[in-house]
């Protein structure tokens, strides 16, 4: 049985990698042009799902599902930014060095008739304290770039974390567990 048509609201080549390991392919990329800027007093949960579904809609089809993802680091009700330039990304690990913070990965789900199923994955991860140094090191290997909270888990940030709990597919930018029952919940066949 074939699975129903399916857009991925993502230019990221991480979520095609993530959704291609539930075997799943997108019949289209569509990247979602929105405005990303957070609300005054958005709480980081709700910004995440809010972008999730706005980048669905923004990609909406009559014809074929639409997944969108959003991914949010945030410190306490902080929403960190995506790291365009070194400062920002210097400015994000010296304040996430030794602490906790969480990653807020939404997924939303939108049918061709317009209903929009939404999943939320919350994953705390804890960096080592980072000397100047290590931050230095991580800056010059350039994985920071467009990253939320500037760190990619999937690079050498890896070596960098102490703790994780919660999704690995998640942080990297498509929590799978919930992306799968997504979906399923829509009637698409998943090994």
């Amino acid at each position: 049985m074939a699975n129903p048509a399916l857009i991925l609201a993502s230019a990221s080549p991480r979520r095609r990698e993530l959704i291609a390991r539930l075997g799943v392919e997108p019949q289209a990329i569509a990247a979602a042009d929105i405005d990303e800027t957070p609300h005054k007093n958005e709480q980081p949960r709700a910004y995440a799902q809010r972008m999730a579904r706005e980048k669905a809609a923004a990609v909406r089809s009559d014809h074929a599902h639409v997944l969108a993802g959003d991914t949010v680091v945030c410190c306490g009700r902080r929403i960190l930014p995506k790291a365009e330039d070194e400062a920002t990304a210097r400015a994000c690990l010296a304040l996430l060095s030794g602490r906790r913070h969480r990653v807020l990965s939404a997924v939303a789900l939108a049918s061709p008739d317009g209903t929009v199923r939404e999943r939320l994955s919350e994953t705390i991860v804890r960096f080592k304290r980072l000397d100047a140094l290590e931050i230095e090191a991580y800056i010059a290997g350039g994985e920071w770039h467009g990253k939320a909270g500037g760190y990619a888990i999937q690079g050498a940030a890896e070596g960098l974390i102490t703790w994780i709990s919660g999704s690995h597919s998640g942080v990297v930018g498509l929590p799978l567990f919930e992306t799968r029952a997504l979906l399923k919940a829509a009637g698409f066949v998943i090994g």
